[in-house]
């Protein structure tokens, strides 16, 4: 079973569609009991950085997340979800994030050229890292397949973790991993049979 953390942020029930209809049990959640039950965890997101930080430290929730995933259990996270997982993020100030891959979140205003739109909003390629072994959440896709974004800030710092970029005026952090965590700035439940390729391989880890 997949659990998909219910903290008040996030579009849950386009991502709960997305792995039923590969045949994965799900369920959304904020309960801590089903959280560490879980086979798999996703932790979605949409909105300001501290906010979720703020909403996941509330609840008690970002504590099991650390717990669970020192256990060894996958954790994914999406869009901001995958921010959070990150050690800061600099959206209205900085605020602390899990701290479970190094690195910082920034915007993506004076890295893209001025005449970029911002948010990113749209359809772009995933590059993967040239000389490295394709991460297993990408088992199922190529290199070049497209994904969708919606983003303003992305993570920076981070390139040992980094398992695939996207072109935007700058090359721009699309994906991460490190051990048992996985993170796509992109959304997979947004992504068609490539997003869906994506979560069935997590789903599988």
């Amino acid at each position: 079973m997949i659990a998909i953390i219910d903290y008040g942020v996030g579009n849950l029930f386009s991502l709960s569609s997305s792995l039923e209809a590969i045949g994965k049990e799900t369920i959304i959640t904020g309960d801590a009991y089903i959280i560490r039950n879980a086979d798999q965890i996703i932790l979605p997101g949409v909105g300001a950085f501290g906010d979720a930080a703020a909403k996941l430290k509330d609840s008690g929730l970002d504590k099991i997340i650390i717990e669970e995933v020192k256990k060894g259990k996958p954790l994914m996270g999406i869009c901001l979800g995958m921010q959070l997982l990150f050690d800061e993020g600099y959206e209205y100030g900085c605020h602390k994030g899990l701290g479970l891959i190094p690195g910082k979140v920034i915007s993506m205003k004076g890295v893209v050229p001025e005449d970029y739109k911002i948010p990113h909003i749209g359809w772009n390629s995933l590059l993967f890292p040239a000389g490295r072994e394709k991460s297993p959440l990408f088992k199922y896709i190529n290199d070049g397949d497209c994904v969708y974004f919606v983003h303003s800030f992305f993570a920076s710092e981070c390139n040992e973790s980094t398992i695939a970029s996207a072109e935007y005026g700058a090359l721009l952090t699309a994906a991460v991993s490190k051990d048992n965590i996985y993170g796509c700035q992109f959304h997979p439940e947004k992504s068609g049979a490539v997003g869906l390729s994506i979560l069935k391989a997590f789903s599988e880890l």
